[in-house]
């Protein structure tokens, strides 16, 4: 809105120092700032305020150390994070572009569910309570798991549908010499509407370019870095690609709900899944400004996609956030972000690797989710299966999620928690690593 506004005032009454403005890393840096301020200020009086209403969390009774320590510790914190994202974007984001709309509207999306989700799990807490009876979390009256997958699974089509169909997100190709501009497209690609050819020198070459429209993705570690969605169809014989919009958006669709769940899962110690979640957003944001700069892009050899750089504003503002929220939910948390936070954390970074092309980078930065959702499964399977042979049920781990079967084997959780962050590093830099290296 202020980008809007302040653009406008630049261009009609010149009016001095509004150009910075114009800048993305000015509006990236007022972004983060903007964004860390509402979380450390503005969350303190949430805090406040979610104490006054008695929104609190309960005692899950699983038997693990500290438990009773969280009685009563404010929930639903999930609501400081997506101001804290929202009002940034809205202020120094360009609103005009398909990518923030997009991030906009998953942020929401989510955001919404897992409010309804926690509302109602606090109102049968309450209605218990007032009832005399002894409240049990594992039997909640909170949104049903299939309403989730719903949610989820419409906005994964959504999502899809848009960045398969619309005319605003493309890709450039480069039009080799002597060679007509059909001849360089594959299967899938067609040219964008409307777009001409554009000439950019770079490094004192003068070089040609047209924008297309293509269900490509990246695969990392290998030099033809680029996998085109159509030779998942391709068996079907001639003319199968034009089903490719099917395979992506179910890839899509699927991709959003397992990170948004598995962020979910994560969000069980002090701090663990605003951590890991801020560290990949950070990897996320330098994918974002290398693919959205032509000349990053190009040194790089990564597909330069046009008006991507803009997104980098929003991701700033996650960054900010989950940092910011750190503050008050580090270990001992003073607030949790309850399903309101954790869905939209995964959404928001399953969407944005989608967005920047780089979803099969996601079993690699976000192993962690991986592994915490993997445990879950392993467990319950194996318990499923051992009762059914043996007649009683048996366990790979002391508790599934995995962080709570570390719990179990003594360590602390802000150990747990910072381990989780510093393995997440790792797994961040070996994905950022495979700009270079294939």
């Amino acid at each position: 809105m202020l980008y809007h506004l302040f653009s406008w005032l630049d261009k009609h009454f010149n009016v001095p120092g509004l150009g910075v403005f114009q800048f993305l890393t000015s509006r990236i840096a007022m972004a983060i700032l903007l964004s860390l301020f509402i979380a450390t200020v503005f969350g303190k009086k949430m805090i406040l305020f979610l104490q006054k209403k008695q929104i609190g969390e309960t005692v899950r009774e699983l038997g693990l150390a500290g438990e009773q320590q969280k009685k009563g510790t404010p929930t639903m914190g999930g609501i400081i994070i997506l101001l804290s994202v929202l009002i940034p974007t809205l202020l120094f984001a360009n609103l005009d572009k398909v990518y923030i709309r997009l991030m906009i509207l998953c942020t929401i999306w989510l955001g919404v569910i897992g409010f309804f989700d926690d509302y109602f799990k606090i109102r049968a807490r309450k209605q218990a309570q007032s009832k005399g009876e002894a409240y049990k979390k594992q039997n909640s009256d909170g949104l049903a798991g299939i309403s989730k997958i719903i949610g989820q699974v419409g906005l994964g089509i959504i999502i899809g549908v848009t960045l398969y169909f619309s005319n605003a997100v493309t890709v450039e190709r480069e039009i080799v010499a002597d060679k007509a501009i059909t001849a360089n497209l594959q299967k899938g690609e067609r040219i964008a509407k409307d777009s001409n050819i554009i000439i950019r020198n770079i490094n004192g070459v003068e070089r040609r370019f047209v924008k297309v429209k293509t269900p490509i993705t990246t695969i990392p570690f290998v030099k033809n870095h680029e996998f085109n969605y159509a030779k998942l169809v391709s068996w079907m014989g001639a003319g199968a690609e034009k089903f490719t919009w099917i395979v992506y958006i179910l890839v899509v669709t699927f991709i959003i709900t397992a990170v948004s769940n598995g962020a979910n899962i994560t969000d069980g110690l002090d701090g663990l899944a605003a951590g890991v979640s801020a560290i990949i957003g950070a990897a996320l944001g330098i994918f974002v400004y290398v693919s959205g700069n032509y000349v990053f892009a190009d040194y790089l050899n990564v597909m330069y996609i046009p008006n991507l750089g803009e997104l980098s504003i929003f991701v700033g503002a996650f960054v900010g956030a989950c940092i910011g929220f750190l503050w008050y939910n580090a270990y001992p948390a003073q607030v949790f972000m309850g399903d309101t936070g954790s869905l939209a954390l995964g959404g928001i970074i399953a969407s944005l690797a989608i967005i920047v092309r780089k979803e099969l980078l996601i079993p690699i930065f976000c192993g962690v989710f991986l592994v915490e959702n993997l445990s879950v499964i392993l467990q319950v399977s194996y318990f499923k299966y051992t009762r059914k042979k043996y007649g009683e049920g048996r366990r790979i781990f002391l508790m599934s999620p995995l962080h709570h079967h570390y719990q179990k084997k003594g360590f602390h959780e802000s150990k747990i928690a910072v381990r989780f962050w510093i393995i997440t590093i790792l797994l961040v830099v070996a994905s950022i690593l495979t700009l270079k290296t294939r």
